[in-house]
């Protein structure tokens, strides 16, 4: 686990952003550039992750921790408790009494949080915006994986074992606090603290989706390309605009950003691409190419080449769907002559553009199915 440099761990002053003093209030944000942002957060919303419960939310409510996009900051937002931050926080904790006004130092507050979807955790940033001096001291992060819908009730039970990602450490305020895990274990909730009190505007949380192989089995056909899923970006040749990874998302694209769009190609005989790697290797049957809201911008052609366990061989690759047209702004679905199998899948597109989604409708083979059991057998234990 490496946490972002310059928290202070021995002033607890240290960590203070500087009041607000008007203009643009992420001015003076303390931002940073973490290498795991590149992967799918496994605590998105939009997926089904959520806040189950929180000990306090005194003045702002937990739900706001998951919400997607940054915070915003209204400086005259004020409401019956105070004034109403976007993100989860608490009240002050005070001591037992007058001559012992400050809690004692394992008091803390708490949030529960399921993930999206159970999966091994690369990284995760507690964001602080707006939290000047109002921000935690230290935060902990643990885990736990428990089948089904546990209710928080079940959660707290004297007999869930939780893991720690995260130690206590201290947190900067108004900063993106960034941390690496490096614990290889399939988790399935959260639990975040807060020493003592404060507030926390975002968690988002940065991983590889590890599917319940029965559950796969159940669905049937699926699309073997989707983060919730297990389907990952492996490389790209571009990321300028938005990250590839929003092209595999579950979801449909809402606006123009919400997908992968690159840089304009100026470099005659070269193209952009983005190669995936399955959820395992499958069966593909039927591909969607969806172009939403990319309209002057979309691409203007794609192809899209598989390979069945070798992606660094370039001979092994073959054609799936030839350089065909697209249209902007529109669905395209490809019924597949025959079943294609494959592992990884490389989408080309003509020169530049952007994609919203990808879809690759197929089953597992028995092989990757196997391979899936084994990694969900390895990851639960």
């Amino acid at each position: 686990m490496t946490a972002t440099p310059a928290a202070d761990s021995t002033d607890p002053h240290a960590n203070d952003a500087n009041p607000y003093g008007g203009g643009d209030p992420y001015a003076d944000y303390r931002g940073g550039d973490f290498p795991f942002t590149s992967l799918v957060d496994l605590a998105d919303r939009r997926f089904g992750a959520g806040v189950i419960a929180a000990n306090d939310e005194f003045f702002a409510e937990r739900e706001n921790l998951l919400k997607p996009g940054p915070a915003v900051f209204d400086p005259e937002h004020f409401g019956h408790k105070g004034k109403i931050m976007d993100g989860w926080e608490t009240r002050r904790r005070r001591g037992a009494d007058g001559d012992h006004p400050f809690p004692t130092d394992d008091e803390h507050d708490w949030a529960l949080i399921r993930l999206a979807a159970p999966g091994v955790i690369r990284g995760v940033i507690v964001d602080t915006a707006h939290f000047r001096g109002n921000y935690p001291q230290q935060i902990t992060l643990e885990a736990t994986a428990l089948p089904g819908s546990p209710s928080p009730e079940d959660l707290l039970a004297d007999d869930v074992k939780w893991e720690e990602l995260v130690p206590r450490t201290p947190v900067r305020g108004h900063a993106a606090n960034g941390f690496e895990v490096t614990v290889e274990r399939r988790f399935t909730h959260l639990r975040l603290k807060q020493h003592p009190d404060g507030g926390i505007a975002r968690l988002r949380v940065y991983g590889e989706v590890v599917p319940d192989p029965e559950w796969l089995d159940v669905l049937g056909t699926l699309d073997l390309a989707s983060v919730m899923h297990g389907g990952t970006v492996e490389d790209a040749s571009d990321r300028f605009y938005s990250s590839p990874t929003q092209i595999i998302q579950p979801d449909l694209s809402r606006k123009m950003d919400d997908g992968w769009e690159n840089r304009r190609r100026r470099v005659r005989g070269t193209n952009d691409w983005v190669r995936f790697r399955l959820a395992a290797q499958g069966e593909i049957r039927a591909v969607e190419i969806d172009t939403a809201y990319l309209k002057g911008n979309s691409a203007g052609w794609a192809a899209l080449h598989g390979c069945d366990g070798t992606p660094d061989d370039e001979a092994s690759w073959f054609e799936i769907l030839p350089r065909t047209k697209l249209q902007p702004d529109t669905p395209h679905r490809f019924a597949l002559p025959r079943r294609v199998t494959a592992t990884h899948v490389r989408l080309d597109v003509f020169p530049d553009g952007g994609l919203a989604r990808l879809r690759l409708h197929g089953d597992l083979t028995e092989a990757g199915r196997a391979g899936l059991v084994s990694r969900f057998d390895e990851l639960s234990g």
